[in-house]
């Protein structure tokens, strides 16, 4: 019989490329995690992994069998919410994932209409940037995450999570009246090609908004000069005000912006969602998050 808890690290090596990765997301050390896979490979009765250099690599009989646990790992989320619904009332912990936009605008709506509906539902909230809630939410970090990504850098397809759309919402230009620029025009060349000289604010480097506006900036025909390096989009919008230069924020976040803010529509957009381990859907918890984000966004957008 392969134990569970052995499939979700041959999983996990899959996912993130090293035994030392492994080890250090589970809080394991590296030998107990080479140790475990042994074993798992000895009740496989064949070879799962091989060396590759300094790394290993999984054999096609290895990659086989991270697809059948892939599968039982679903069907165990799915057991899970099936429980859950067998007892009255939704409560116990949620661990809620979320990038910094949605954590001061659609986690508070939705955290207070889970309060008032299910009084018993102790949610718990962490910033984290969406290139890295996957990992969260299969090592057991994070229960359900809000997430997004743009047009130049799509989302990565993913076996192990599921997701329900949330919101799609258009890209602006963020200046300031000084630096505003008189050219008309509707493509991104025409609209950010003035800007190429001028400094450039932008999300830290390795995130997916960072991407965003590198590539969005070489479409346009330059690379952009970038002086300030800031994830919370306020920041950036008081920035672009006092003259530091252009940055590319999110509608979402441009509801109250700092005077001398100069906002200019773009043909950009950007594409939140709710995700969550396959099969944890219909857990009572997930499904009243969604429903409860859901909400929050529509009250916005009224």
């Amino acid at each position: 019989m392969l134990d569970v808890r052995r499939l979700y690290l041959l999983r996990e090596l899959d996912r993130r490329g090293t035994i030392a990765a492994v080890a250090e997301a589970l809080t394991f050390t590296a030998s107990a995690v080479s140790q475990q896979l042994s074993v798992l490979e000895r009740e496989a009765g064949v070879a799962l992994l091989e060396r590759s250099g300094r790394r290993v690599v999984l054999t096609p009989a290895g990659r086989s069998l991270v697809a059948h646990a892939d599968a039982v790992l679903e069907r165990l989320e799915l057991a899970v919410a099936e429980l859950a619904h067998a007892r009255e009332g939704i409560g116990g912990s949620l661990r809620i994932g979320t990038f910094p936009s949605g954590g001061h605008t659609i986690v508070p709506a939705a955290l207070a209409e889970l309060a008032e509906r299910h009084p018993a539902l102790e949610p718990m909230v962490q910033e984290i940037d969406s290139a890295r809630v996957s990992d969260g939410l299969r090592a057991g970090e994070l229960d359900v995450a809000l997430v997004h990504d743009y047009d130049f850098v799509p989302a990565s397809p993913d076996t192990t999570v599921d997701e329900v759309p949330l919101l799609e919402e258009p890209m602006y230009l963020a200046t300031n009246t000084a630096t505003r620029s008189t050219s008309r025009g509707s493509t991104l060349a025409e609209l950010l090609g003035p800007y190429a000289e001028v400094p450039w604010i932008t999300a830290r480097d390795g995130t997916t908004g960072h991407a965003m506006a590198v590539r969005a900036c070489q479409a346009a025909g330059f690379q952009p000069r970038i002086h300030h390096q800031v994830n919370d989009f306020r920041t950036a919008l008081s920035l672009a005000a006092i003259g530091q230069g252009a940055g590319l924020v999110p509608e979402m976040a441009t509801a109250h912006p700092p005077a001398g803010v100069v906002l200019t529509k773009l043909p950009l957009f950007r594409r939140s969602r709710v995700a969550f381990r396959a099969g944890g859907g219909t857990h009572p918890a997930i499904a009243a998050f969604v429903a409860a984000a859901r909400a929050a966004v529509g009250h916005q957008r009224q």
